[in-house]
């Protein structure tokens, strides 16, 4: 099965800047009082969308839950254009299920959508300006607030730092995003449109995800690497550990503000290590030529998956979808053609022996692969030769698709399988060279 997510967008490509707020008590203040009205208002609108499709199956419309909620206190108190925008998210996820449920009874998905339902009692939810609502006053952005709010607090407004970066002509939305007791200013811009590079669309590069090698990626131009991925499972497993520390013999559902500041720690080291894999996969392309990428990838293969309670814990919290996701954006925008199939028997079957690779479920009786793994890392051919075991799968995984491509695998040899380059991202101080590196590289 192929799934090619190349296409050219007809619509504008945004980009996103996430700034973290100041510890300013004042301001955090005014925004956890935004972001509790962004909450109640969101419920207010769930609940009046679902009553009206509980006792007259209509749908809600667009505008339907501002004019309900318009002259509400929770309304009032937030800019008008924000608190639209809160009514409006609503209503377009209503309209989600709505589909959904169509979908469903034509048999097009297996399992049946569940109505949007309410928000957790006391929590927070994002507040967004478009760029109209706000203004500009010397390296500051101006963020109105509602007449209510005006009216009880004696505030208008109030004032955000204007990120260098970037120009506030460019700036199309802000949001304010409450995430594990802190704030982010979401800054929304239109991305610049980048000169696509010629690439040749037959060099194409096959990608198979691990644990300890986070992506072993294998080209037929002579190339492989592997992006390392230790030193991401050591920061989950710490992460697990302080986790499970902090809450022994507390009740259940216990929360703290140090797991909040742990757990928003390690999700933004996880992210740092999706943005970086990303971007080591497509420099790799964009430095030889390579036009097409093929990711081998199962769906569902966390769900129900029983590794062992360790293994569980180990490669089920590794973010590697986010991180499949980050590459096919990333190949939308320099013009990179990617292609997701499914891997099955691409680790048993030996790539230099040419053995049949059948899909899942549909392997015959008789099917046996010429090699074998014969440790961690090491795979055996049928002819005595030890290939990387990792390699071996990646180049599986681009002869799982070669036929329906007419791809040239003729450059794809022992060598390339044998000797791969090991990139790390993040650098230890001692193999760090003069300048400032974010990725390290040496050869295994």
């Amino acid at each position: 099965m192929i799934d090619n997510k190349f296409s050219v967008r007809p619509f504008p490509m945004y980009s996103c800047q996430q700034v973290l707020v100041n510890k300013n008590s004042e301001l955090i203040d005014i925004l956890t009082f935004l972001c509790e009205q962004s909450h109640k208002l969101t419920n207010m609108g769930i609940y009046y969308a679902r009553q009206l499709y509980f006792k007259s199956q209509k749908g809600i419309g667009k505008y339907d839950l501002e004019k309900v909620y318009k002259k509400n206190n929770h309304y009032k108190v937030l800019y008008s254009q924000a608190a639209q925008q809160i009514l409006r998210t609503v209503a377009e996820s209503f309209r989600s299920y709505y589909g959904l449920i169509i979908a469903y009874s034509e048999g097009k998905i297996s399992d049946r959508p569940r109505i949007p339902n309410y928000r957790k009692k006391g929590g927070m939810a994002t507040v967004s300006y478009p760029k109209q609502a706000l203004k500009l006053k010397g390296n500051q952005i101006r963020v109105p607030l509602g007449n209510t709010c005006k009216r009880w607090f004696g505030l208008d407004c109030f004032l955000i730092p204007m990120p260098s970066i970037r120009a506030f002509s460019t700036l199309k939305e802000l949001r304010i995003l409450p995430r594990n007791r802190c704030f982010y200013w979401e800054f929304i811009y239109e991305k610049e449109v980048v000169v696509k590079p010629q690439l040749n669309q037959d060099n194409v590069l096959g990608i198979d995800h691990g644990l300890n090698n986070w992506l072993t990626c294998v080209s037929n131009v002579g190339t492989s690497l592997i992006v390392d991925g230790k030193h991401l499972k050591s920061i989950n497993c710490w992460y697990n550990k302080q986790i499970s520390t902090i809450k022994e013999n507390k009740p259940l559902g216990f929360w703290s503000n140090r797991l909040a500041a742990i757990t928003e720690k390690r999700n933004r080291q996880m992210r740092d290590g999706i943005n970086k894999a990303a971007r080591v996969v497509i420099n790799h392309c964009l430095k030889h030529s390579i036009g097409t990428i093929v990711f081998g990838w199962n769906q569902g293969q966390k769900n129900q998956i029983e590794l062992g309670k360790k293994s569980n814990s180990e490669f089920v919290p590794i973010p590697t979808a986010r991180l499949k996701e980050r590459i096919a954006q990333l190949c939308d925008e320099y013009g990179i053609r990617f292609i997701e199939t499914e891997e099955s028997y691409t680790s048993m079957a030996s790539f230099l022996d040419g053995d049949c690779l059948p899909i899942y479920g549909e392997k015959p009786n008789d099917w046996k692969p010429s090699g074998k793994r014969t440790k961690r890392g090491l795979y055996r051919t049928g002819n005595n030769c030890l290939v990387n075991a990792d390699c071996n799968g990646a180049a599986n995984i681009i002869r799982k698709v070669s036929r329906k491509l007419s791809l040239d695998l003729s450059q794809l040899c022992r060598g390339t399988l044998t000797c791969p380059q090991r990139v790390y991202l993040w650098s230890a101080k001692k193999k760090r060279s003069n300048t400032d590196l974010s990725c390290c590289v040496v050869s295994t």
